[in-house]
């Protein structure tokens, strides 16, 4: 049924995925970035993107939003809950990156989007919380893109954290300066590592 509406996502509005692309098996397994992050519209089309590349995408969110009345729709579309409570009373609550690296300990496959840019507004430094989480979970990150200029969604490289932040991260801003975004106001590229 996912694939079926992602066509037609696809067809009505004039997006492709990029067939250029050859999925690595590592994606089924992975933190995928998904840049740039403007418009309510980027998880729409994100989202049917990925299942369109057969990607078994999964997003974080509230425990509470996998409730009814709403819960089945956001688990449909990939939502995991998240839950930072602590284990045992009088343990400090979990912070997100330790909830997503458990999420990675609990499931074989997990491809799991992030959106550092942490807003829809202009973000000139980028939250790195989901370098983390890889190098946590022993994960590669997937570079996952929408570019609006050319209507083109798709997965770029595939970054294995060397453990050097600094330089791994000036990768990934290199490969989304040139991304267009739907409201090029609203973005930035991380400038501390541009």
């Amino acid at each position: 049924m996912g694939t079926i509406i992602s066509k037609l996502i696809f067809f009505l509005s004039g997006w492709t995925k990029d067939d250029n692309q050859n999925i690595p098996p590592e994606v089924q397994r992975c933190v995928i970035i998904a840049s740039p992050h403007t418009s309510n519209w980027d998880l729409v089309y994100a989202r049917a993107a990925f299942y369109l590349m057969g990607i078994p995408l999964r997003f974080t969110i509230k425990k509470e939003w996998l409730r009814p009345p709403f819960g089945w729709l956001v688990k449909a579309m990939g939502g995991l809950g998240i839950d930072r409570s602590p284990k045992q009373p009088g343990e400090p609550r979990k912070s997100m990156t330790e909830a997503m690296i458990e999420l990675f300990d609990e499931h074989q496959t997990l491809a799991m989007m992030v959106t550092p840019e942490g807003t829809r507004s202009l973000r000139t430094e980028w939250k790195t919380g989901f370098y983390h989480v890889a190098v946590g979970a022993g994960v590669p990150i997937a570079l996952g893109y929408l570019d609006y200029k050319r209507k083109h969604a798709g997965v770029g490289p595939i970054i294995h954290p060397s453990g050097d932040m600094d330089a791994d991260l000036r990768k990934i801003m290199a490969f989304y300066k040139d991304i267009a975004p739907k409201h090029p106001e609203k973005f930035a590229i991380d400038q501390r590592y541009a």
